[in-house]
């Protein structure tokens, strides 16, 4: 299995510290929190000084939480996180669901638990993935960001054949 703490800190691989590029709609973002989710959550202070555990609070909270990586096999639980923090957990959630044939409603529950139990879980997480990387030529800001995600999903691939035991 998958735990949160392994997770958080395989994220931040991608998530990184302080960062504003004017291309990025999601703003001013730090540990890979946008500014819009760090008020949100009470955060008041100044973006580039934004703890880390506060970061890590709201990725298990918001994130980790809402995807259910806790009962999510060990390989498809940080994949599915990382979509979450990516692409949102309603996107993240569809892609999960579409993968193992269940309504597609964005919310991780029963239903969509019991039909992960049945697939086999390296499968399922390349089904994943695959997912993902049809996904991101689609945006608008595929031109700008297109390799720093295509290198995302290259790096989860790696980290998924580990979890696997390739």
């Amino acid at each position: 299995m998958m735990n949160f703490d392994t997770a958080f800190d395989r994220l931040l691989g991608h998530e990184g510290g302080y960062v504003n590029n004017p291309a990025d709609p999601g703003g001013e973002t730090n540990w890979g929190v946008t500014v819009a989710v760090a008020r949100a959550n009470g955060y008041t202070g100044a973006m580039r000084d934004m703890p880390r555990d506060f970061a890590k609070q709201l990725y298990r909270r918001l994130y980790w939480a809402a995807v259910r990586g806790d009962d999510l096999p060990g390989a498809l639980a940080f994949q599915v996180f990382d979509a979450a923090v990516n692409h949102g957990v309603g996107q993240a959630a569809k892609w999960l669901q579409a993968a193992v044939g269940v309504a597609q409603d964005g919310s991780i529950g029963p239903v969509t638990l019991a039909a992960v139990a049945k697939v086999n879980p390296a499968a399922l997480t390349m089904l994943y993935l695959s997912a993902r990387l049809f996904f991101y030529p689609r945006l608008s800001t595929w031109p700008t960001f297109g390799k720093g995600w295509a290198n995302r999903v290259a790096g989860n691939l790696k980290l998924a054949a580990q979890d696997i035991g390739a």
